[in-house]
């Protein structure tokens, strides 16, 4: 008889964890995006939050936790309990920064566990309107020449911005100097007026600037030609083959979050992300959709790291 009533009890214990389990959400989750408010990513981030909240039922809040270059935000997820209440919205600085820091609290390679990506957003190759160089050959030239090296601008030290123009100045062999700013907006500004030579930056920010007709475009760091640009050529088309860089957002959760919560939450980020109110405004923003679930962002992730550890170790690029 006792052993009947402890089996019994250990089956009413199992139905009731599934029962907690099935019942996921029933309180708000954080989506915690480590920039500031206004950006890109945090712009992105508000979209799918959004969206999330009504396929789920609950809340999906955007807290930002900006700070010493996304490691804050992402600390406070990595420490965060791992219940499926608290997820990763993070950006290209989670594949770079592993490599520029070298002292972290948390592993961006065991603490997390990947979910979803959720966008990729092309950079463009930008010089000022006014300049004479049409096209990377003429870059290349001009960075050879007596008159070199060139200057790019940043958004700062360690910045997606920097290390692209850094993998460039590897791949062509060219020398360039580096001008880091605090922030993509004033770098562009000084861009625009001739202060610097060149930059790669997100076609977020650029594209304006390229229609406004106070930059150029010389060429897209994506692998292939943008739709909106469809006569720019790649990077790669002009000289260098292979060569590619982009931002992208992902969503992580903690490490040790229960498998079957990651595998709901991909599930609904894919069809967020196919939803054509999500694609529009991503499309106003300039960002792609890129709904590739956990175990591709896993590669991705993994091959990005490896890319730019290598690039930042050639550079000699270190923030501490």
């Amino acid at each position: 008889m006792k052993l009947k009533f402890q089996a019994l009890a250990v089956a009413m214990l199992g139905l009731l964890a599934g029962a907690a389990q099935a019942a996921w959400p029933d309180r708000p989750i954080r989506l915690i995006v480590p920039y500031p408010a206004g950006g890109a990513a945090d712009s992105i981030a508000r979209v799918v939050a959004t969206q999330l909240s009504e396929r789920l039922k609950q809340q999906v809040l955007v807290e930002n936790r900006a700070g010493a270059g996304g490691t804050i935000g992402a600390q406070a997820v990595a420490q965060a309990p791992a219940d499926g209440y608290t997820f990763l919205y993070d950006a290209t600085s989670f594949a770079v920064n592993p490599s520029l820091f070298r002292k972290l609290n948390f592993s961006y390679a065991k603490d997390f566990a990947p979910v979803s990506m959720v966008a990729r957003i092309p950079t463009l190759l930008v010089v000022p309107a006014a300049s004479s160089m049409k096209s990377v050959a003429d870059l290349v030239k001009a960075a050879r020449s007596p008159q070199g090296p060139l200057t790019y601008a940043s958004a700062g030290n360690g910045s997606a911005s920097q290390l692209t123009a850094a993998m460039f100045a590897q791949g062509f062999n060219v020398p360039m100097v580096h001008v880091p700013y605090k922030g993509g907006a004033p770098a562009l500004t000084d861009l625009a007026g001739g202060q610097v030579q060149l930059m790669f930056s997100a076609v977020t920010a650029s594209m304006p600037l390229v229609k406004g007709g106070k930059l150029k475009a010389l060429a897209t760091a994506s692998p292939q030609r943008l739709p909106t640009l469809p006569d720019l050529p790649t990077v790669a088309e002009s000289g260098l083959p292979g060569f590619q860089a982009f931002e992208w957002n992902a969503v992580f959760a903690p490490a040790a979050t229960p498998a079957d919560i990651v595998a709901r939450m991909e599930g609904e980020l894919q069809q967020v992300l196919t939803s054509p109110a999500v694609r529009q405004r991503m499309d106003e923003l300039g960002a792609l959709p890129a709904a590739s679930g956990a175990k591709e962002l896993d590669r991705f992730v993994k091959a990005e790291t490896a890319q730019w550890a290598r690039v930042i170790k050639t550079a000699g690029i270190t923030l501490d």
